[in-house]
């Protein structure tokens, strides 16, 4: 009776010794729902300027995901899972939503003024408080310690709702400042 190891479940088939079937145990085929115990931690949201808005502007929405490493086992044996993000899906409380292959950059960071549109950004109809969250979609890859092997399928991290206040702003020409005429329009 030889030993099983779950090295030659990776040998290439021309390399493998041969085996009796009744005596190995075998590795089940991974799929990505194995890989669920591993999932990685959900991803924050974030609107710009600071969770609020004004209805009729784009809200910058910025969720960060990075490639996740995790240990630990699978089928009795020791494994590392690699997760990347593959894409974004924005859901920005009001019924519509966005997905992207990116998790978005601050205004700053893109050289941007503030309410300027962005592929992660959301102009809301209507004024009021809103749920937004975000789920990161990510492809895996396993090692049991020989490389690493691709899982097909992706896994969702069901990101928590942020609240986001989205206001209303009137704006008037006027010919005067408040300062040079308290009575003209809108002071």
């Amino acid at each position: 009776m030889r030993s099983w190891s779950f090295i030659d479940c990776y040998r290439r088939a021309e390399e493998a010794a041969p085996v009796d079937e009744e005596d190995d145990p075998g590795l089940p085929p991974i799929t990505i729902a194995d890989l669920a115990q591993f999932t990685p931690a959900p991803s924050l949201l974030a609107g710009e300027p600071d969770n609020v808005g004004i209805a009729g502007m784009p809200t910058n929405f910025v969720a960060t995901a990075s490639v996740t490493t995790q240990s630990g086992s699978l089928f009795g044996f020791p494994v590392t899972v690699r997760f990347t993000p593959a894409s974004f899906e924005f859901h920005y409380g009001d019924g519509s939503s966005a997905t992207t292959t990116t998790g978005g950059s601050s205004w700053e960071a893109l050289g941007q003024a503030q309410f300027t549109p962005t592929a992660t950004s959301h102009a809301y109809a209507e004024r009021g408080t809103y749920n937004a969250d975000v789920d990161v979609r990510y492809t895996a890859e396993v090692d049991f310690g020989v490389g690493w092997f691709p899982v097909a399928g992706q896994l969702i991290a069901d990101g928590p709702a942020q609240e986001i206040r989205i206001f209303e702003a009137h704006t008037a020409l006027v010919a005067y400042t408040c300062d040079q005429k308290p009575s003209s329009a809108g002071c």
